[in-house]
């Protein structure tokens, strides 16, 4: 599985190349998804649960047309960005936030997992709804091939009949010609 972020909103799932909106602990979205999400209504996209805490959707001004601000995340910080972060910053708290970041990641990864599950189990239903139809064409098929084979044998037999009469009727009419010459030199 490779790690590149994906939007969680279903519908979208296009690739997080540069920067993405973080929504809650767990949810990230491309700027075109988020700019149209939380205008509608401030609901997570992934899990439709209410954003009403303030902290729900971290303030920052990236997105003007957005009622609301949304952190916005770089996904790609520079090294000197790195160190400023975390410079001054206790063990513990640096260990707090890798566990944190480390649960975001394992989060995306069981998303993507269930998205690419869920995939495959579409995909697998297609199949067996194709291959049914396909049975069932085959079987029509064959049904009309054995009906068909059936025809073809009834007019081949029908024919070698018709045959076999008009092979009579030309003896029949030689014979009767003979006849006829017969008759017709006694006369």
């Amino acid at each position: 599985m490779d790690t590149d972020l994906k939007c969680n909103r279903l519908t979208c799932r296009q690739s997080l190349t540069d920067k993405a909106v973080v929504v809650s602990p767990d949810t990230c979205l491309p700027f075109e998804c988020a700019n149209e999400l939380f205008n509608a209504a401030r609901l997570c996209p992934a899990c439709d649960t209410s954003l009403t805490e303030p902290d729900d959707i971290v303030v920052s001004s990236c997105l003007p047309s957005v009622s609301l601000s949304l952190q916005v995340c770089s996904l790609h910080p520079s090294n000197d960005y790195k160190t400023s972060v975390l410079s001054g910053l206790a063990p513990s708290i640096i260990l707090e936030i890798c566990t944190r970041a480390i649960s975001f990641w394992q989060y995306q990864i069981y998303q993507e997992s269930s998205f690419q599950q869920a995939v495959v189990r579409n995909i697998n239903d297609k199949n067996a709804q194709l291959q049914k139809q396909l049975e069932s064409v085959v079987r029509e098929a064959n049904g009309e091939i054995s009906l068909l084979n059936n025809k073809a044998g009834e007019l081949e037999r029908d024919l070698e009949l018709e045959r076999r009469k008009s092979r009579e009727l030309q003896d029949a009419s030689r014979e009767r010609e003979r006849e006829y010459q017969k008759l017709k030199v006694n006369w």
